[in-house]
């Protein structure tokens, strides 16, 4: 069913607003792309995939999202996509940088190959996103913001050694070019995504790792695609104007600590938390208040 009003953002906060939306057909992507629709703008999601980026226009307000096919790691097709966008809607004022991707495997077995795949996917289509919307639209016109969906934990994703490297390679793209595009009034800002209830973790990786994830997280749930929709619609919206360069971290806390608290060799038998057994001070080592003497005469 179309996705016809926000759930948390008055009618109208993104109105006129002109978004692009890669990896739009699913997951975190599609999520957006419903919240932006759902708040006025004009949402092109763009991907592989014709289907599902069809699926994600039908959800949305009618006449408010566009599918566009492209593969956004082919230069040819990033511009074609840009220029397109730009003749029909006259600008991008928003770039949502989602498309991106990896697989579990232990890194002894990344080949060359396969880190080189993973690189181009997340990192080189993130800049040739960014530059083609920068050059042919923001830079000319009155600015504009690009949002690059990242990974959390920020220490490392053991299991996934490509993809730890290639989003930090993108949070530092993001910190440079806020600086740098700063004169050209484009606000760059990423969010780094946790563990997330997409289809895509449910149905990609084994049941065993779907089932542990939660777990791992303080809060003991996992994400809501609608949540990191909402912190998009925010960084997309006026009142984020004075936001650029942050790396904005959704993840339920997992970023600080693993797990629950306390964990199990924290509590007593009764399940409370431990406390540290504090002894008072002995009387020989307690500490006295100093005598404070007059100053004698010398002679």
């Amino acid at each position: 069913m179309p996705a016809s009003a926000s759930a948390i953002f008055r009618p109208g906060v993104l109105a006129g607003r002109i978004a692009l939306i890669t990896g739009g057909g699913t997951g975190l992507g599609r999520a957006i792309a419903l919240e932006y629709a759902a708040c006025g703008a004009s949402v092109i999601v763009c991907g592989r995939r014709p289907e599902p980026l069809r699926e994600t226009a039908a959800m949305a307000p009618a006449d408010s999202c566009e599918a566009y096919p492209a593969d956004v790691r082919e230069e040819a097709d990033v511009e074609a996509l840009v220029d397109h966008v730009v003749e029909r809607y006259g600008r991008i004022d928003v770039l949502v940088n989602n498309a991106g991707g990896q697989y579990l495997t232990p890194a002894e077995k990344i080949t060359p190959t396969g880190f080189r795949t993973v690189i181009r996917l997340n990192v080189e289509t993130a800049w040739l996103m960014t530059h083609a919307v920068a050059t042919r639209s923001m830079i000319k016109g009155d600015g504009g913001r690009i949002i690059n969906i990242t990974l959390s934990p920020h220490n490392g994703f053991p299991g996934m050694a490509h993809s730890s490297a290639a989003r930090a390679a993108v949070e530092s793209l993001t910190r440079v070019l806020s600086i740098e595009w700063a004169r050209f009034g484009i606000k760059l800002t990423a969010i780094a995504a946790g563990h997330f209830g997409t289809d895509a973790l449910l149905t990609k990786y084994p049941a065993s790792v779907v089932e542990e994830a939660a777990s791992t997280i303080p809060a003991q749930r996992l994400g809501r695609p609608e949540e990191v929709a909402w912190l998009a619609t925010f960084l997309a919206s006026d009142a984020a104007d004075y936001f650029s360069g942050a790396i904005l971290t959704l993840d339920g806390a997992r970023d600080n600590w693993r797990g629950a608290w306390p964990p199990e060799s924290y509590v007593d038998e009764r399940g409370a938390a431990l406390t540290e057994a504090r002894r008072a001070p002995s009387p020989d080592t307690r500490t006295e208040p100093r005598q404070r003497t007059a100053p004698t005469a010398s002679s």
